[in-house]
């Protein structure tokens, strides 16, 4: 008896274009984000587009400890460590990793992009505590992102179920 041979499966268009649309944002906020982060390095008094008023302040964010390595990765790391990185650099890696491995339907594939999904909800859901309870600020580039890793991990999740179910069907036996 031969060893069923998996058919090509493909996933919805609807899928990617929501993870195009999704990861394309993802991606300018994140470098929009890099740029204020530098600029506000070069010229403390510089005002980013984001910096809306005393409450609105992205840059006030992205400026401070938890915008570097999530705040965490310094200490372990040092400060000028290599991997003592922007959170914004993070987050391009992150939705270009979305993007490319968004473009196959392996089963491996899927597995990275739920896993990374989570991990990105969770550091969200992070960020978000300390941007509210410690900062004291709302930055809309950041509670965006937040709310695009949400969005990426529906998606991931609906991606998985999908996939999960097209393969069962390719492997079911013919009936006769």
């Amino acid at each position: 008896m031969a060893a069923p041979v998996l058919l090509r499966v493909s996933v919805p268009r609807w899928e990617r274009v929501a993870r195009y649309a999704v990861c394309a944002a993802g991606i300018l906020l994140s470098i929009y984000a890099y740029h204020v982060e530098r600029e506000k390095e070069r010229d403390p008094e510089h005002r980013a587009l984001c910096d809306l008023g005393p409450w609105v302040k992205c840059s006030a964010a992205l400026a401070s400890r938890w915008g570097r390595g999530f705040g965490l990765l310094g200490s372990i790391f040092g400060k000028d460590g290599v991997l003592n990185q922007p959170n914004s650099v993070f987050g391009l890696i992150f939705y270009i990793l979305q993007l490319l491995l968004g473009m196959t339907a392996s089963a491996v594939a899927a597995l990275i992009l739920m896993t990374s999904s989570i991990m990105s909800v969770v550091g969200s859901l992070y960020l978000a505590y300390i941007l509210y309870f410690v900062l004291k600020e709302f930055c809309i580039i950041c509670v965006i992102t937040y709310v695009l890793n949400f969005i990426l991990l529906i998606i991931n999740y609906k991606r998985l179920v999908y996939l999960n179910e097209a393969w069962k069907r390719q492997l079911q036996p013919k009936q006769d």
